[in-house]
C-alpha cells in the first residue's frame, strides 16, 4: 500500500470513529430511564404466597415485592414508586428482554441456562426443602423421622421427581403424592401422613399463619437461589440494583429487610455484624 493510501485509510477509520462516538454517547442506562421516569417497573406475580399475593383489599403482597420496594426505596426515597406487571412464570424472562419491564423479582430460580437470557443480581432468598411436623405428634424432628425408616409417610406435591428428592433426605420414607399443597397439608392434619415435604418458604409462611399447630423438623435439602433479573448488558442498572439489595440485607436498609424477612417467614434475623465486612471472612 502507498504512502497516499495508507493515509487514506487512516483518515476514513478517523473519520467513521468520530461519526460513531456521538452515537456511543447518547446511549444511556436503565437507571437514567427510570429516574427520568419517576417510577420503576416491577415485573412480578400475584398468585404464590408468600411470594407474590393479593391483600383482602386487592393490594398486591409479599418477599418478592419488598424486593422491588426496596429498589423503589433507593431509586426514589419511596418504596411506593413502583408500576407492576403483573405476569405468569414463563412471561418473567420475555418481559426482561422486550424491556416491558425494568426488573423482575418472582421467586425466580438462578440456573446457567437463564443466565445466559438475563442479568441475575444478587441472591436474595436461598430456597430449599423441607419437613412440616404436626405439634405434639409421634416424631420430634429429623433425626427422628429417619431413624424411623419405613415406618413414616411423607406427604409431597406430586412430580416425577418427588420419590427420589424425599429418599435423598429419608432413604425409607414411605411417599404419598397429591395434586395440590392444600392436600399435603390435610394429609399431615389427618394422620395419613407423617410429615410434609415442601418448600422452606411455604413451610415457614404456613407455619406464620397457623402458630402452634406446626413445626419445622429441623433440615432442609435441595438448596436453589432467588435472584431479580434484569437485561443483559447494562452494568450501572445492575450494579445499582445489586447496592440496593445488598444494603437491604447487610446495610442502612436492613430493617425493612429483616420486617419483611419477619412478616413473611416469621423469623428474626440477626443484623449484620460491626466492624470487618462480613463479606470477606
Amino acid at each position: 500500500m502507498t504512502n497516499s493510501l495508507k493515509t487514506a485509510a487512516l483518515a476514513l477509520t478517523a473519520t467513521t470513529f468520530l461519526a460513531a462516538a456521538p452515537a456511543m454517547a447518547q446511549q444511556t442506562s436503565k437507571l437514567d430511564e427510570v429516574l427520568a421516569r419517576g417510577h420503576l417497573v416491577l415485573g412480578t406475580g400475584s398468585t404464590n404466597a408468600p411470594w407474590h399475593f393479593k391483600s383482602d383489599d386487592d393490594k398486591l403482597q409479599g418477599f418478592d415485592v419488598d424486593m422491588g420496594r426496596i429498589v423503589a426505596k433507593a431509586l426514589f426515597g419511596d418504596p411506593d414508586k413502583i408500576e407492576y406487571v403483573n405476569q405468569s412464570s414463563d412471561a418473567r424472562i420475555p418481559n426482561i428482554t422486550t424491556d416491558k419491564v425494568d426488573l423482575t423479582c418472582q421467586f425466580m430460580t438462578v440456573t446457567g441456562e437463564r443466565a445466559q437470557q438475563v442479568a441475575f443480581t444478587i441472591p436474595y432468598y436461598r430456597e430449599g426443602v423441607g419437613l412440616m411436623l404436626k405439634e405434639g405428634g409421634q416424631y420430634a424432628d429429623y433425626e427422628a423421622l429417619k431413624a424411623a425408616g419405613s415406618s413414616v409417610t411423607i406427604s409431597v406435591l406430586q412430580n416425577v421427581y418427588a420419590e427420589d428428592m424425599i429418599h435423598a433426605a429419608l432413604p425409607e420414607a414411605n411417599v404419598d403424592q397429591y395434586d395440590s399443597v392444600d392436600l399435603i397439608y390435610q394429609a399431615l392434619e389427618s394422620g395419613r401422613a407423617d410429615a410434609a415435604a415442601t418448600d422452606q418458604s411455604s413451610l415457614a409462611w404456613y407455619m406464620t399463619q397457623n402458630p402452634g399447630r406446626y413445626r419445622d423438623a429441623g433440615y432442609g435439602w435441595n438448596p436453589q437461589t432467588y435472584a431479580c433479573g434484569v437485561k443483559r448488558g447494562d452494568q450501572d442498572w445492575l450494579n445499582f440494583v445489586n447496592t440496593a439489595l445488598h444494603e437491604a440485607m447487610t446495610g442502612v436498609e436492613f430493617n425493612f429487610y429483616a420486617e419483611s424477612y419477619k412478616k413473611w417467614f416469621g423469623k428474626d434475623l440477626t443484623p449484620p455484624q460491626i466492624g470487618f465486612p462480613v463479606e470477606y471472612k
